[in-house]
Protein backbone atom coordinates (compact mmCIF):
# COMPACT_ATOMS: atom_id res chain seq x y z
CA UNK A 1 0.00 0.00 0.00
CA UNK A 2 1.38 3.61 -1.28
CA UNK A 3 2.23 5.88 1.93
CA UNK A 4 -0.44 8.43 0.82
CA UNK A 5 -3.08 6.04 0.88
CA UNK A 6 -1.71 4.98 4.26
CA UNK A 7 -1.69 8.40 5.84
CA UNK A 8 -5.32 8.97 4.59
CA UNK A 9 -6.77 5.74 5.99
CA UNK A 10 -5.18 6.74 9.45
CA UNK A 11 -5.84 10.27 9.36
CA UNK A 12 -9.92 8.77 9.11
CA UNK A 13 -9.49 6.73 12.00
CA UNK A 14 -8.41 9.17 13.94
CA UNK A 15 -11.84 11.12 13.49
CA UNK A 16 -13.65 8.45 13.64
CA UNK A 17 -11.82 7.64 16.90
CA UNK A 18 -13.05 11.45 18.24
CA UNK A 19 -17.00 10.30 17.84
CA UNK A 20 -19.16 8.14 19.41
CA UNK A 21 -20.27 5.18 17.35
CA UNK A 22 -23.15 6.72 15.16
CA UNK A 23 -22.30 10.30 15.14
CA UNK A 24 -21.08 11.93 12.26
CA UNK A 25 -17.85 14.02 12.57
CA UNK A 26 -17.70 17.04 14.35
CA UNK A 27 -18.08 20.48 12.27
CA UNK A 28 -15.71 23.31 12.95
CA UNK A 29 -16.51 25.51 14.57
CA UNK A 30 -17.77 28.82 13.20
CA UNK A 31 -15.41 31.75 12.93
CA UNK A 32 -16.84 35.34 14.14
CA UNK A 33 -15.75 38.79 13.49
CA UNK A 34 -14.21 40.81 16.03
CA UNK A 35 -15.96 43.60 17.28
CA UNK A 36 -14.44 46.89 16.45
CA UNK A 37 -14.62 49.29 19.37
CA UNK A 38 -13.62 53.04 18.02
CA UNK A 39 -11.48 54.68 20.26
CA UNK A 40 -12.01 58.07 18.22
CA UNK A 41 -13.95 60.38 20.31
CA UNK A 42 -17.74 61.38 19.88
CA UNK A 43 -18.00 64.98 17.28
CA UNK A 44 -17.54 66.01 14.04
CA UNK A 45 -15.20 65.29 11.18
CA UNK A 46 -14.49 66.60 8.45
CA UNK A 47 -13.34 65.21 4.97
CA UNK A 48 -9.43 65.93 4.10
CA UNK A 49 -9.98 66.43 0.13
CA UNK A 50 -6.15 65.50 -0.24
CA UNK A 51 -6.58 61.62 0.61
CA UNK A 52 -10.08 60.96 -0.63
CA UNK A 53 -11.50 59.20 -3.96
CA UNK A 54 -15.03 59.32 -4.93
CA UNK A 55 -15.64 57.67 -8.89
CA UNK A 56 -18.57 55.81 -10.54
CA UNK A 57 -18.95 53.48 -13.35
CA UNK A 58 -21.82 52.15 -15.65
CA UNK A 59 -22.23 50.01 -18.38
CA UNK A 60 -21.49 51.46 -21.73
CA UNK A 61 -22.76 49.83 -25.48
CA UNK A 62 -23.29 46.89 -22.75
CA UNK A 63 -19.39 45.51 -23.44
CA UNK A 64 -17.47 47.73 -20.56
CA UNK A 65 -17.86 49.74 -17.88
CA UNK A 66 -16.98 52.88 -18.12
CA UNK A 67 -15.32 54.77 -15.55
CA UNK A 68 -15.26 58.38 -14.05
CA UNK A 69 -14.48 60.23 -10.81
CA UNK A 70 -15.30 64.10 -9.12
CA UNK A 71 -12.01 65.86 -8.00
CA UNK A 72 -14.05 68.44 -5.77
CA UNK A 73 -16.31 67.23 -3.12
CA UNK A 74 -17.27 68.14 0.54
CA UNK A 75 -18.50 65.86 3.31
CA UNK A 76 -18.74 66.23 6.79
CA UNK A 77 -19.66 63.16 9.42
CA UNK A 78 -21.19 63.39 12.75
CA UNK A 79 -19.49 60.33 15.00
CA UNK A 80 -21.19 58.72 17.63
CA UNK A 81 -18.74 55.78 18.09
CA UNK A 82 -20.92 54.22 21.57
CA UNK A 83 -23.86 54.42 19.28
CA UNK A 84 -22.90 53.89 15.47
CA UNK A 85 -26.67 54.08 14.34
CA UNK A 86 -26.81 57.49 15.76
CA UNK A 87 -23.66 58.97 13.06
CA UNK A 88 -24.55 61.04 10.38
CA UNK A 89 -22.86 62.15 7.30
CA UNK A 90 -23.60 64.50 4.55
CA UNK A 91 -21.89 65.00 1.05
CA UNK A 92 -21.77 67.82 -1.20
CA UNK A 93 -20.05 67.16 -4.58
CA UNK A 94 -19.37 69.54 -7.12
CA UNK A 95 -20.32 68.59 -10.73
CA UNK A 96 -18.17 70.86 -13.27
CA UNK A 97 -15.42 69.17 -11.66
CA UNK A 98 -16.06 65.44 -13.59
CA UNK A 99 -13.24 63.82 -14.78
CA UNK A 100 -12.99 60.94 -17.07
CA UNK A 101 -9.05 61.18 -18.23
CA UNK A 102 -10.01 61.26 -22.00
CA UNK A 103 -7.66 60.54 -24.67
CA UNK A 104 -9.25 61.69 -27.56
CA UNK A 105 -9.20 64.64 -29.53
CA UNK A 106 -12.66 65.46 -28.15
CA UNK A 107 -12.62 68.72 -31.00
CA UNK A 108 -12.42 66.78 -34.11
CA UNK A 109 -14.88 64.39 -32.68
CA UNK A 110 -17.29 66.30 -31.26
CA UNK A 111 -16.62 70.03 -33.44
CA UNK A 112 -20.40 70.98 -32.96
CA UNK A 113 -21.46 70.24 -29.39
CA UNK A 114 -20.22 73.08 -28.48
CA UNK A 115 -18.45 72.03 -25.61
CA UNK A 116 -14.27 72.29 -25.34
CA UNK A 117 -13.85 68.87 -23.97
CA UNK A 118 -15.44 66.15 -23.10
CA UNK A 119 -15.37 66.67 -19.15
CA UNK A 120 -16.68 69.66 -19.91
CA UNK A 121 -19.44 68.10 -22.56
CA UNK A 122 -20.56 65.71 -18.98
CA UNK A 123 -20.44 68.84 -16.73
CA UNK A 124 -22.89 70.84 -18.50
CA UNK A 125 -24.89 69.21 -21.24
CA UNK A 126 -28.48 68.96 -20.67
CA UNK A 127 -28.00 64.96 -21.51
CA UNK A 128 -25.58 64.55 -18.62
CA UNK A 129 -25.09 66.22 -15.30
CA UNK A 130 -26.65 69.83 -16.49
CA UNK A 131 -24.37 71.79 -14.01
CA UNK A 132 -25.80 75.06 -15.25
CA UNK A 133 -29.39 74.29 -13.79
CA UNK A 134 -28.20 72.03 -10.69
CA UNK A 135 -24.67 73.09 -9.77
CA UNK A 136 -24.59 70.25 -6.50
CA UNK A 137 -25.26 66.31 -6.29
CA UNK A 138 -26.10 66.23 -2.45
CA UNK A 139 -26.63 63.47 -0.42
CA UNK A 140 -27.73 63.44 3.38
CA UNK A 141 -27.99 60.37 5.14
CA UNK A 142 -31.07 59.27 7.16
CA UNK A 143 -29.91 55.80 8.79
CA UNK A 144 -26.84 53.68 9.79
CA UNK A 145 -27.54 50.30 10.40
CA UNK A 146 -24.68 48.12 11.45
CA UNK A 147 -24.65 44.83 9.40
CA UNK A 148 -20.93 43.36 10.36
CA UNK A 149 -17.66 44.17 13.00
CA UNK A 150 -16.52 46.66 9.98
CA UNK A 151 -19.57 47.13 8.13
CA UNK A 152 -23.19 49.29 7.89
CA UNK A 153 -25.57 50.02 5.21
CA UNK A 154 -26.05 53.95 5.33
CA UNK A 155 -29.48 55.07 3.95
CA UNK A 156 -29.72 58.53 2.79
CA UNK A 157 -31.22 61.19 -0.04
CA UNK A 158 -29.36 61.51 -2.98
CA UNK A 159 -30.60 64.73 -4.59
CA UNK A 160 -29.07 64.57 -8.15
CA UNK A 161 -30.61 66.97 -11.34
CA UNK A 162 -33.22 68.25 -9.18
CA UNK A 163 -34.70 64.65 -7.80
CA UNK A 164 -34.25 63.53 -4.69
CA UNK A 165 -34.37 59.84 -3.84
CA UNK A 166 -32.97 56.97 -1.49
CA UNK A 167 -29.98 55.59 -1.90
CA UNK A 168 -27.93 53.05 0.42
CA UNK A 169 -24.26 52.53 0.75
CA UNK A 170 -22.39 49.67 2.29
CA UNK A 171 -20.29 51.33 4.15
CA UNK A 172 -16.75 49.84 5.38
CA UNK A 173 -14.87 51.21 8.29
CA UNK A 174 -11.02 51.10 7.20
CA UNK A 175 -9.37 52.48 10.41
CA UNK A 176 -7.88 55.38 12.66
CA UNK A 177 -5.33 57.05 14.10
CA UNK A 178 -5.42 58.83 17.28
CA UNK A 179 -3.45 62.06 16.03
CA UNK A 180 -2.88 62.76 12.84
CA UNK A 181 0.23 63.39 11.53
CA UNK A 182 -0.34 67.31 10.45
CA UNK A 183 -3.96 68.13 12.15
CA UNK A 184 -2.95 66.50 15.47
CA UNK A 185 -6.44 65.51 16.05
CA UNK A 186 -8.23 62.05 15.80
CA UNK A 187 -8.88 60.62 12.02
CA UNK A 188 -11.00 57.75 11.01
CA UNK A 189 -11.51 56.10 7.17
CA UNK A 190 -14.12 54.71 5.63
CA UNK A 191 -14.91 53.40 2.18
CA UNK A 192 -18.39 53.06 1.01
CA UNK A 193 -19.96 52.02 -2.60
CA UNK A 194 -23.75 51.74 -3.60
CA UNK A 195 -26.02 51.76 -6.73
CA UNK A 196 -28.75 53.86 -8.16
CA UNK A 197 -30.46 54.28 -11.20
CA UNK A 198 -30.25 57.47 -13.85
CA UNK A 199 -33.54 56.81 -14.69
CA UNK A 200 -34.56 57.70 -11.50
CA UNK A 201 -33.50 61.01 -11.54
CA UNK A 202 -35.07 62.19 -15.15
CA UNK A 203 -31.87 61.16 -17.11
CA UNK A 204 -32.50 59.73 -20.58
CA UNK A 205 -30.95 55.73 -21.16
CA UNK A 206 -29.20 54.93 -24.27
CA UNK A 207 -26.59 53.25 -25.46
CA UNK A 208 -24.90 54.02 -21.82
CA UNK A 209 -26.28 51.75 -18.81
CA UNK A 210 -28.69 52.77 -16.63
CA UNK A 211 -27.25 51.80 -13.43
CA UNK A 212 -24.61 53.59 -12.41
CA UNK A 213 -22.26 52.08 -9.70
CA UNK A 214 -20.37 54.98 -6.79
CA UNK A 215 -17.21 53.93 -4.93
CA UNK A 216 -15.95 56.32 -2.36
CA UNK A 217 -12.61 56.09 -0.05
CA UNK A 218 -11.57 58.90 2.24
CA UNK A 219 -10.17 60.06 5.69
CA UNK A 220 -12.14 62.20 7.94
CA UNK A 221 -10.25 64.98 10.74
CA UNK A 222 -11.67 65.69 13.67
CA UNK A 223 -13.09 68.99 13.62
CA UNK A 224 -12.07 71.29 16.58
CA UNK A 225 -13.53 74.50 17.18
CA UNK A 226 -10.69 77.01 16.93
CA UNK A 227 -8.89 78.76 20.25
CA UNK A 228 -10.30 81.22 22.35
CA UNK A 229 -8.20 84.36 21.90
CA UNK A 230 -6.46 84.83 24.85
CA UNK A 231 -7.47 87.92 27.28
Amino acid sequence: MKIAHIAALSALALLAACNKPGEAPAAPAAQTETPVTLKAPAGVYTLDPTHATLQWSLLHNTISHYTARFDKFEAELTLDPANLENSRITANIDPTSVSAAYPADYQASHGGSGFTSWDDDMANSPKFLNAKAFPAITFTSTAVEKTGARTAKVTGNLTFLGQTHPVTLDATFNGEIERHPFAQVPAVGFAAEGKFKRSDFGMAVGPVGDEVTIRFDGEFIQKVAPAAPAN
